[in-house]
């Protein structure tokens, strides 16, 4: 049967999602491997974070910068102080950026490359394992988010320069539009993110190179590339539903915080951590498998040359 055929057979994401959750949930081991390999570099990465604003912190004392003048009492007026704050430690920030961030953009590809090599082959036994290939469509993945937050980081600073100024701030106009933005952004980050999420499937399955596999990542044809932005959408909601979830639980004992102390709001902020990573890391596994069943719909049972 050709891949037209298959195409034209009616196929919903979201109609199967429940499915593929409950496929993934019987083989925990997936989600674990996820789990591991993205703390295995977010411990050390977060660690080298910290030490690197402690540095920061000593180079110029958060007193020296204007903190202890915040008028916690009026956002209003906070508001523009953060702003001045901000300025003056963003010359230090961007000197620990220039080689913080290549080199954790590296380190994260690495531990993808290897991580995801070996989650895709617990779910499909017969792949090669190819952590390198993997390793260099991550990163084109990670640039390509690095430039969406770009994006975003200017167009948050020139709402901030519109609303928030010396002479007066508008926090609700301020507030509106950085939702607004935010939301808009997510958005097409979930519309146009997924040529790079599929692209690693295609490698494995198809036996392409990293350009064979990008390449054919832009020619799936209108039903199989309809269906990826739809789970790349739908899982862009439930990683919102996750994070709001996560706000709400850190956030319950907030009315009882005299009653409970400080060791209830401690343990209920690290509880919706936890919660978040290891949901956030369920359910990125789900769109692998999503994936993984939309390519054996639409291109498993077809003849692939594989790249030389």
């Amino acid at each position: 049967m050709t891949t037209d055929a298959f195409a034209a057979q009616p196929v919903r994401g979201t109609q199967h999602m429940v499915d593929q959750m409950g496929w993934i949930f019987r083989r925990p081991q997936l989600t674990l491997l996820e789990i591991a390999w993205r703390w295995i570099f977010a411990i050390p990465f977060l660690m080298v974070c910290w030490q690197q604003i402690q540095l920061i912190a000593i180079a110029l004392p958060p007193k020296a910068a204007g903190m202890n003048h915040l008028d916690s009492a009026n956002p209003w007026i906070s508001g523009v102080q953060l702003g001045v704050v901000w300025i003056r430690y963003l010359p230090y920030v961007l000197h620990v950026l220039v080689w913080l961030a290549p080199l954790g953009a590296l380190g994260w590809a690495l531990m993808a490359g290897l991580g995801r090599g070996l989650l895709l082959k617990g779910m499909e036994p017969k792949v090669r394992y190819r952590p390198f290939t993997l390793m260099v469509l991550h990163l084109a993945w990670l640039v390509l988010l690095g430039i969406i937050f770009l994006i975003w980081y200017a167009a948050i600073q020139r709402i901030a320069a519109v609303y928030i100024t010396p002479q007066g701030s508008d926090l609700v106009g301020y507030s509106i539009w950085a939702i607004f933005v935010s939301l808009g952004l997510f958005t097409l980050w979930a519309v146009i993110s997924w040529p790079l999420t599929i692209a690693p499937i295609i490698a494995l399955l198809e036996r392409r190179s990293v350009l064979s596999a990008l390449g054919q990542s832009f020619k799936l044809g209108k039903a199989f590339t309809s269906e990826l932005i739809e789970i790349n959408l739908n899982m862009g909601i439930i990683m919102l539903m996750i994070l709001v979830l996560a706000m709400v639980f850190s956030a319950a004992p907030l009315p009882f915080a005299q009653q409970l102390g400080t060791g209830a709001l401690h343990a209920a902020m690290a509880f919706s951590l936890v919660m978040y990573c290891v949901l956030t890391d369920y359910f990125q596994v789900v769109r692998l498998k999503a994936f993984v069943d939309f390519w054996h719909t639409f291109r498993g049972r077809t003849e692939s040359e594989p790249a030389q």
